[in-house]
């Protein structure tokens, strides 16, 4: 009897000792349980951040491109444009680029359709692109190339080199008193000049205005020749080669995609034409004081890396100007002439 007492006791012993080791252990598996959920926490925390900054560097941008018209000078300009943007986020930017063939209006149509597509930035190629894009949104950043004069353009009184609001870019001014200087080294037995641009252009206007200032300074005696579009071109250059010792033309858009027409007047009449830029020289000019217009379209793809990426506001972004100028001339022209040009200028490469 004594002896199943004593086992009895000695089985509630083990029993209880086993419940007791039980209860201690459960604390201990709880801790690790919660170890292990914070740990998943942590790890999937981690991943979304992963996966979150993945997103943030793989961003994409769209940018539209509106230019008004083929031509050397804004075709370089929207190549120098787009390789400065892809050197700096290479195939993060995808572009819409639309050529206006010349029509403003089709500018406008343009504008609208990547208004609509709500793309991250406008470039604006030439005043008429400039002009509709202002039109068509103050939302969406617009940067302008080969622009003349920006408060001209955009009708701003009292310019003071930053347009503010969405918009920004860079002028394909070159200074206009250099333009006129040119008439007094290369022609100076000239008396009359006449200022041949398109009415529809204001950025022309303001051109030939400038440098009338600048070359009656001098002593020239100058006459406008006005014309509204490229249908009344042909009659409008007659009669300022007829009247005329010589002829000026501005960055004006018209001009440049009608050189031929200029070239076919003014070279059997021996009037020589001072142009705005390399392009129209090389094709009816004797010399221009010229800028390149692709590092004026890389100027402007760093203002739009700025841009796009937030590292600017374009708000604040002042209108940039090209860093350099050369004296250029047209070397058949001038030899056609007997033009003789100073050790200074740099002839114009032949394509």
């Amino acid at each position: 009897m004594k002896k199943k007492i004593a086992m009895l006791l000695a089985a509630t012993l083990v029993v209880g000792l086993v419940g007791c080791g039980a209860k201690e252990a459960a604390p201990a598996q709880a801790e690790t349980a919660t170890t292990e959920a914070t740990e998943e926490k942590t790890e999937e925390a981690a991943e979304a951040a992963d996966t979150s900054a993945e997103e943030v560097a793989g961003e994409t941008y769209t940018v539209g491109i509106c230019q008004l018209v083929e031509h050397p000078a804004l075709d370089a300009a929207t190549q120098g444009f787009e390789d400065a943007i892809k050197e700096a986020l290479g195939d993060a930017v995808k572009f819409d680029e639309q050529n206006a063939q010349g029509d403003s209006n089709t500018c406008s149509t343009i504008i609208n359709s990547f208004v609509s597509s709500n793309v991250n930035l406008i470039l604006a190629n030439a005043t008429p692109a400039l002009q509709a894009a202002a039109a068509g949104t103050n939302e969406i950043p617009i940067l302008g190339t080969s622009v003349t004069e920006y408060g001209v353009a955009l009708d701003i009184d009292n310019f003071s080199g930053t347009v503010g609001g969405n918009i920004s870019g860079t002028s394909d001014l070159a200074p206009l008193d250099g333009q006129a200087a040119i008439f007094s080294e290369l022609l100076p037995d000239a008396k009359k000049i006449g200022l041949l641009y398109c009415s529809a252009e204001a950025n022309s206007q303001y051109q030939v205005d400038t440098v009338k200032g600048y070359l009656e300074d001098k002593g020239f005696e100058c006459e406008y020749y006005a014309f509204a579009d490229s249908n009344d071109l042909s009659a409008v250059v007659t009669s300022a080669a007829d009247a005329c010792d010589a002829i000026y033309v501005p960055t004006d858009n018209t001009v440049a995609s009608n050189t031929e027409i200029i070239q076919n007047i003014c070279a059997p009449a021996k009037v020589p034409v001072v142009a705005g830029e390399e392009g129209i020289c090389a094709s009816c000019g004797i010399a221009t004081l010229s800028i390149s217009y692709y590092d004026l379209g890389v100027a402007t793809g760093k203002m739009a890396v700025k841009v796009l990426t937030g590292e600017a506001n374009i708000a604040d972004m002042p209108v940039e100007y090209a860093p350099e100028f050369t004296k250029k001339y047209n070397a058949a022209n001038c030899e056609a002439l007997g033009i003789e040009i100073p050790s200074d200028y740099v002839a114009i490469e032949a394509e």
